[in-house]
Formats: C-alpha cells, structure tokens, sequence
C-alpha cells in the first residue's frame, strides 16, 4: 500500500494537486495550471473536485498535456479566486449535455464577445458596475442584459454572492410581422419557390426549430394535420442538433394544415421514408429567402419568426378563442402569448380608431358595424 500524507486524499497525494477549498455556494474548487494553462476545476464534494482535478493532472503526466513551462505555484500558498473567464468557462463546463445546444452556443459567444477587457481579471477586483457601463456603450440593453445574466450566474455560482448592477433600460421593439392583408400577397409570392414548405408551416405557427425538425412521418395528408415534435437547434459549432424534445410540454401539439398552398406542396414533395426531414433549406438560407421575397413583393421583411407573428395578429383579426391560439401555437400560458406575440393589426386600430372619432362627434356607431 502507498502511504499518504495526513490530511490529505489519495488522490492529492499521488498527483499532487492544489487542496480543494469549499466556496460560499457550497462547491468546491481547484485551481490547476498546466502547461501555462489556467483550468478551473469544480465539483459538489470535496472528494469529487480533487478526483476531478486528478483525473485533469494524470493527463499531463502520460503526456497527453505539455508540461508546464513553469514549476506549478506551491499547492500550500494562499489561493486567489479564479479570474472572470475562468468562472465563466466552469460554469458553461459544468451544464454542457445538461442545457439545449442553442443555449450553450449562445452562453460560448458571450463568453467570446462580451466583456473582453475584465476577463483575465481576478473576480475579487472588479468593479462590476464600472464592467457593465463600459459594456454598455459596445452593445444593445438586450444583448447586454443576456450577457451580465450569464457573467453574475457565474460568479455567484464560484463566489457564494451575485454581484447587483443597474443596467440600462430595455425599449421592447416590435418584431417584424404581416398585416392581414398582406397575407395572401405573401403566399402567391411564395407558393411555388423552394421555400413554400417551410414559410407556410411557419404562417401556420411552427417555430423554426419545429419546421427543421418536422419528418415525413409526421405529416398526415389524409386528416390535413401535423403532428409537431422535436425540435433541431444549433449547437456551439453552428452545426444542426435533433432533439426529441420541444421548448416546452405544449409545444408537442396537432396542427391543422389551413392552408390550401400547404397542402398542394406537401402533397406534391410527400416522401415515403418517414423518418426523412420535410424542409431541407438550411436556417440562415431560409431567412434570406423569405426576406427577399417580402421585399421583391414590397412587404415587411418579417424573417422565419415574423411569420410565426403573423399567425398571431391574424387570429387576433379573425376573433379566434386564447385557448384556440395558444392550442394550435403551442404557447404554455396567456401571459407569453399576450407580451410577446399578440400584434394588433393597424387595420383593426383604424376601425377602433373610427368608432372613437365618431363617438365624440355625437354619432355612437358601434365598432365593426360600418
């Protein structure tokens, strides 16, 4: 048997990493440095972080990792608190395989883009609101707000305590939609180029991440439904990721197919083998296409998204039921719909808009009755 040092783990002891110490969230934490490389090692025991830590130094001793230029700080000196793209790149680390694709892609360009000059910088010694004003003046208030939630989740996460910063004040802006009238225009614009298929199931209210996961299997020609399942979603190699699951529990829901265009084209391109994909357009190929047809046809240029609004803002129109909106979109509740999604058409705040105007000139016409 091998003897150990007291007080010391096994572990420790034959690979000689630095003494885990326990941080105020309750995990615990290792810094190694390697060949010059700084690597933030995290765990939820003590014993979990330093095995970790173990399992990342024996990689150097077969060789699999250079030797580090320097000798390795002594394990026994105090130790710091990793620098901000340190706790970042753990945090990231510790949710890959847990979190969607889509999310951790977007988390590794944050980490890349945002908040460059404090990165290498101990998080002891910033000073966070200093950080974000500076941040401020390089981004929008979204894009930042995204961003400083990521870094505070982080640090909170390595420290024990979130940081607390004021950010500037975010003006929501309308996306992109079409009007009802602009409906039909679009759709004789679009019926028979290579987008049909997927423009249409988006004005129907399929998510992009829906119409790119959407198979043949799925799409039932005699009953004029589509059963909607999955989802496909880049990951941090901007590289399609199929996934059985959808954004949420409604999002797994029967689409009526109402369009009679839809209809023609899927009955046209229908493909035996059920497994294969209905849209083959790649995403960002799709959202090019569809805007150079609004603008050929002088409408909005609404993206993939902006159809997915307009489905809403027609229902809006028509009068049709929450319940109804909600069932066919696969919204979870009305408060998401409501903010986010119902547009009122203009048409509609004109005819409003009449009825105001003929109140005060003493004519008490009802809306919708001229």
């Amino acid at each position: 048997m091998v003897a150990h040092s007291p007080g010391k783990s096994k572990e420790e002891s034959e690979t000689n990493v630095p003494k885990a110490r326990k941080l105020k969230s309750g995990t615990w934490f290792i810094q190694l440095r390697l060949g010059g490389e700084s690597i933030p090692v995290t765990g939820n025991t003590e014993r979990e972080c330093v095995k970790q830590a173990a399992y990342i130094k024996s990689q150097y001793l077969v060789g699999k990792r250079e030797k580090p230029a320097e000798p390795e700080l002594d394990s026994s000196a105090p130790e710091k608190l990793p620098t901000l793209g340190e706790a970042v790149d753990a945090y990231i680390a510790r949710r890959a395989g847990v979190l969607s694709p889509v999310t951790i892609r977007n988390y590794k360009i944050m980490r890349k883009s945002r908040f460059q000059a404090f990165m290498d910088t101990d998080i002891s010694s910033i000073d966070w609101q200093t950080m974000v004003s500076r941040e401020a003046s390089t981004c929008a208030p979204k894009t930042l707000k995204n961003a400083w939630g990521l870094i505070s989740s982080a640090v909170a996460e390595t420290s024990g305590s979130r940081p607390k910063v004021i950010l500037p004040q975010i003006i929501q802006q309308e996306r992109p939609f079409l009007e009802p009238e602009q409906i039909r225009p679009f759709i004789e614009a679009v019926k028979d180029t290579s987008i049909a298929i997927p423009s249409l199931l988006a004005l129907s209210s399929l998510r992009r991440s829906e119409l790119l996961a959407l198979t043949w299997g799925n799409v039932d020609l005699k009953k004029k439904i589509i059963h909607v399942s999955g989802s496909a979603v880049p990951n941090d190699e901007n590289k399609l990721v199929y996934r059985k699951e959808n954004k949420n529990r409604s999002s797994n829901r029967i689409v009526p197919i109402m369009i009679d265009e839809l209809y023609n084209a899927l009955k046209v391109a229908k493909k035996p083998d059920a497994d294969a994909l209905v849209v083959s357009v790649p995403p960002n190929a799709l959202w090019s296409r569809i805007n150079a047809v609004c603008e050929k046809s002088g409408l909005p240029k609404v993206g993939v998204h902006g159809l997915r609004h307009s489905f809403v803002s027609l229902c809006y129109h028509l009068g049709v039921p929450e319940k109804i909106v909600m069932q066919i979109g696969g919204w979870s509740d009305f408060e998401t719909m409501r903010k986010i999604y119902t547009h009122i058409a203009r048409s509609d705040v004109s005819k409003y808009t009449r009825s105001i105007e003929s109140f005060f000139s003493g004519n008490t016409t009802r809306p919708g009755t001229n």
